[in-house]
C-alpha cells in the first residue's frame, strides 16, 4: 500500500463511441427493451444489464447480494455492480435493500462509496425481481490490509477516514450499526470509503438494536446489553477495527478482533464475559441504567478488574515511533482507550476522536465539516409493512431515480409516454403505502396503460 495521500490513476478501457445512441446502449429510455439490455452469466449469477457495462467478472458475494467489476461505456472508467440478492423473499432483506438505496441516494462525500447508477430490467411491479446498485471499484477491503505491516501513518490515515465517513452519516442522523472490516474498501494510495448500509438505523429513535444486526465481534456493550444506542455506537466497532489493525500483523492464532468469541451458542454471554475480563467489570451507574433482567444477570457475573491498555497493547504490538509526523505507539493506545470504553456516556465522540492527536494530523476542514447530506427520511423505515409493501416502495425509488437519470439525457418533453404515466402511477402508489391505503385494480389498470404507451 502506497504512502498517503498520493493518488494512483486507473487506465481507461475503451469508452463508448461518439457515433452509438447512448439512450439505446447506455440510458434506458423507459421502454426496457431488448435493445437495452442483455443477460449474461457471472459466476452463477444471472446478470441482465445496461448494455454500457461490460466485460463483467466476479469480486465478491454476502448475504445482500452478489458484486462484479464491469467497465462502463458511457462514464469511460471501471465500476462495481452489485445485484441484490432475493431482496423480496423476507421483510429484513426488503427492509434492508430499501434502506440501503435510500441512504446511498442521499449521502454524498469522499470517504463513503458513490452511487453512480441503479436500475431494474423488470418494467412493471409485478415483474419486479431485481435492483442493480452501480459504485465506485476499489483495490481491496480492510481485512485484506489488516493483515499487512501497517506503519503509524497509514493507521492513522485509515482511521481519519473512517471517521470523516461516519460523521458525515452522523450529520444525516444515520448510524451505520455494521462496520467492520469487509463494509470498508480501500485503494493502494490508501484511500478508503464505507459501504453496506443494510443496517444502518435513524438516530434517536426508541429503537432497540437488536445484538444480531452486527457482526459479534464489532457489538458494543450497549449492544450486547439491549440498552438503545446513539452516535458512538460506531466508534465501538471502529476502536475494535483499530486494534484489530494493531493485532493483525502478528501470528495467525492472534489475528482476531480484541474481543472475539469462539462460542457459537451462547455468542452474546461470551462476548460479554470476553468485554470484561479484558476492560474490567462497569461502574455501578451504568449497571443502573440497565433493564431489570439484565442488570441481575451482569451484576451476578464474577467481578473482574480488567487490565490497563498497555497490557492489551504492549509497544511490541506496535510499528516503530514516527518522526517526521509524530505519531507514536502512546498516542495511539491513547485513542484506543478512549475508544473502546464501555460506558458510551464515557466513550469518546467522533468529533473529539478526529481531533485526537493521533489523527488531526491529517485534518482537512472540507473533509471533516463536508455539506450535510439530507436528512434520511426514517418514517417510512419505521412503520410495519408487508413484503409487498416493501416491493412496492423499493420499486418506486428506483423507477424515480431511472426518471432523473434519463432527464439528464433527455429534455423532459421528449420522455416516453410510458415513463410519464409511471411517474404519475408510482406517486400515486408510494403515497398509498406510506399512508397504509390500498387501491385495489389500480395497479393492473395504470401498468397496463404504460405498457399500451409503449
Amino acid at each position: 500500500m502506497q504512502q498517503p495521500p498520493q493518488q494512483q490513476q486507473q487506465q481507461p478501457l475503451s469508452p463508448l463511441p461518439a457515433s452509438q445512441n447512448i439512450l439505446a446502449g447506455g440510458v434506458h429510455v423507459g421502454g426496457k427493451t431488448s435493445s437495452e439490455f442483455y443477460t449474461v452469466e457471472v459466476g452463477d449469477t444471472t446478470f441482465t444489464i445496461l448494455k454500457r457495462y461490460q466485460n463483467l467478472r466476479p469480486i465478491g458475494s454476502g448475504a445482500q447480494g452478489f458484486v462484479c467489476a464491469a467497465y462502463d461505456q458511457v462514464l469511460a472508467q471501471n465500476v462495481a455492480i452489485k445485484k441484490l440478492s432475493r431482496p423480496f423473499q423476507n421483510v429484513t432483506h426488503a427492509k434492508r435493500a430499501f434502506r440501503e438505496f435510500c441512504i446511498m441516494k442521499l449521502v454524498n462525500h469522499k470517504n463513503i462509496i458513490s452511487l453512480l447508477n441503479a436500475f431494474t430490467p423488470q418494467r412493471t411491479l409485478d415483474e419486479f425481481a431485481d435492483v442493480y446498485l452501480i459504485m465506485e471499484i476499489m483495490d481491496a477491503n480492510l481485512c485484506q490490509v489488516i493483515q499487512m505491516d501497517l506503519d503509524h501513518e497509514r493507521m492513522s490515515y485509515l482511521l481519519y477516514q473512517m471517521l470523516c465517513g461516519i460523521k458525515h452519516l452522523h450529520t444525516a442522523g444515520i448510524i451505520h450499526r455494521d462496520l467492520k472490516p469487509s463494509n470498508i474498501v480501500v485503494r493502494s494510495d490508501c484511500t478508503l470509503k464505507i459501504l453496506d448500509f443494510g443496517l444502518a438505523r435513524t438516530a434517536g429513535t426508541s429503537f432497540m438494536m437488536t445484538p444480531y444486526v452486527v457482526t459479534r465481534y464489532y457489538r458494543a456493550p450497549e449492544v450486547i446489553l439491549g440498552m438503545g444506542y446513539q452516535n458512538n455506537v460506531d466508534i465501538w466497532s471502529v476502536g475494535c477495527i483499530f486494534g484489530e489493525m494493531i493485532r493483525g500483523q502478528r501470528d495467525e492464532d492472534e489475528f482476531l478482533p480484541p474481543f472475539e468469541t469462539r462460542n457459537k451458542w451462547s455468542p452474546n454471554i461470551d462476548q460479554w464475559n470476553k468485554i470484561i475480563e479484558q476492560l474490567g467489570t462497569p461502574t455501578k451507574d451504568f449497571m443502573m441504567r440497565l433493564q431489570p433482567t439484565v442488570r441481575n444477570y451482569v451484576e451476578n457475573r464474577p467481578r473482574h478488574q480488567g487490565y490497563q491498555i498497555d497490557r492489551l497493547f504492549p509497544d511490541t504490538l506496535f510499528p516503530p515511533d514516527s518522526e517526521q509526523s509524530k505519531l507514536t505507539a502512546a498516542l495511539a493506545r491513547d485513542l484506543l482507550s478512549k475508544m473502546l470504553v464501555i460506558d458510551p456516556e464515557k466513550r469518546i465522540s467522533v468529533d473529539n476522536a478526529i481531533n485526537h492527536p493521533y489523527i488531526n494530523v491529517w485534518y482537512e476542514d472540507s473533509e471533516v465539516n463536508a455539506p450535510a447530506p439530507g436528512q434520511y427520511n426514517h418514517s417510512v423505515d419505521e412503520r410495519e409493512h408487508t413484503v409487498d409493501q416493501w416491493k412496492e416502495l423499493i420499486f418506486h425509488e428506483v423507477i424515480q431515480y431511472e426518471l432523473a437519470e434519463i432527464s439528464k439525457y433527455q429534455p423532459q418533453q421528449t420522455i416516453p409516454q410510458q415513463a410519464q404515466l409511471q411517474q404519475s402511477y408510482l406517486a400515486s402508489m408510494f403515497n398509498n403505502v406510506v399512508n397504509g391505503a390500498t387501491t385495489p385494480g389500480a395497479q393492473s389498470i395504470d401498468q397496463e396503460q404504460m405498457m399500451d404507451a409503449n
